[in-house]
């Protein structure tokens, strides 16, 4: 697992330092406060280490990390990524199963990273990032977009998102881990039916009962807790895999989000990592409840006025000011009630 992350000066991440992660792990903020930043900043340190040593790929892990920062952000130069105003370079450091990924490099930098440290021995597992939106209406037009075109628009969260999801290893025999298949259940009960890929149309459906209907026409939460049952299906994720995930909550109602971060706690009980991004207070509080009943380690970022702040469900609800709104709200709603 990652293990602890320190950040310095790193787009709107000036400072920021967590220690001591877990199976799953959660981050606060407002909009603009750089929760997606931080996965972004991750997700690429994870696909570099990763993509490094993997097959016949002859590339430096400085080469590929280059290229990951470059259309993970899709800056004019990956300098631009440094802290507006920074004096000091920006540089990120990363543990992993307690070893060691860093690197810096300056507000000029155009594409040579000459301070590179990787401790870390080949990996075969795979990391994915869940965004927001969904990608199964649009996973065709984004392979375009990228693989021919080559232009800016999706970037390599997306991409590597389109890419999974097209089902591979469960047509040459895979066999899923009971964790895995126990998860895939829970979540085709939250949809009521199964999201399928039609190899003959190349499109994606949603099967409920007899009927079939185009993944276009479906709600976006049955087309976002469809994607996580793909890649869970196919054999793309797996003990060892990590997962970010932005607004879990983002297109669905509270019964599902409820469900979906049960199956979060499920997995991350067979190895796999969670990144969790969210500002909406029914998550936080979610997890907080699994985190007292479980007895479990939840580490928790929040963005306090204008600094990033460390706590722990386990020990209780962390404050912010997302949380603490939703608690006057509720507050005012009594006051009015009675």
């Amino acid at each position: 697992m990652l293990n602890k992350i320190e950040l310095k000066n790193f787009g709107p991440l000036p400072k920021l330092d967590w220690q001591n992660l877990g199976a799953i792990n959660l981050v606060i903020g407002e909009n603009g406060a750089g929760k997606t930043f931080l996965l972004k900043a991750l997700y690429s340190v994870m696909r570099t280490i990763e993509e490094h040593k993997r097959g016949d790929d002859k590339r430096t892990a400085a080469e590929i990390l280059n290229e990951n920062l470059y259309w993970t952000f899709q800056p004019e130069k990956i300098g631009d990524l440094v802290t507006k105003g920074a004096d000091a370079a920006l540089s990120c450091s990363v543990q992993f199963n307690q070893q060691t990924f860093a690197y810096s490099f300056g507000k000029d930098t155009t594409k040579q990273i000459s301070s590179l440290e990787n401790d870390i021995p080949r990996r075969f597992s795979n990391s994915v990032f869940l965004p927001a939106k969904e990608v199964l209406s649009i996973d065709h037009i984004i392979l375009k977009s990228r693989e021919r075109d080559k232009t800016f628009g999706f970037d390599n969260t997306y991409l590597d998102l389109a890419r999974a999801i097209r089902p591979l290893s469960e047509a040459e025999g895979y066999i899923a881990p009971e964790n895995d298949d126990l998860a895939r259940n829970k979540l085709e009960e939250i949809l009521g039916g199964r999201v399928v890929y039609d190899t003959k149309s190349k499109r994606w459906h949603f099967h409920k009962g007899n009927q079939k209907f185009s993944i276009g026409v479906t709600a976006e939460g049955i087309k976002k807790i469809g994607i996580l049952n793909t890649l869970l299906a196919n054999g793309y994720l797996e003990p060892d895999s990590i997962v970010f995930m932005d607004e879990p909550e983002s297109s669905l109602h509270p019964k599902a989000i409820s469900g979906l971060l049960d199956i979060v706690t499920l997995l991350a009980g067979s190895g796999i990592q969670f990144f969790l991004a969210s500002h909406s207070y029914f998550v936080v509080k979610k997890l907080f409840l699994i985190a007292q009943e479980k007895k479990m380690s939840i580490p928790v970022i929040s963005e306090q006025g204008g600094q990033w702040l460390t706590n722990n469900l386990l020990d209780g609800m962390p404050k912010n000011d997302i949380l603490d709104e939703s608690v006057r709200l509720y507050k005012e709603e009594v006051r009015l009630a009675l």
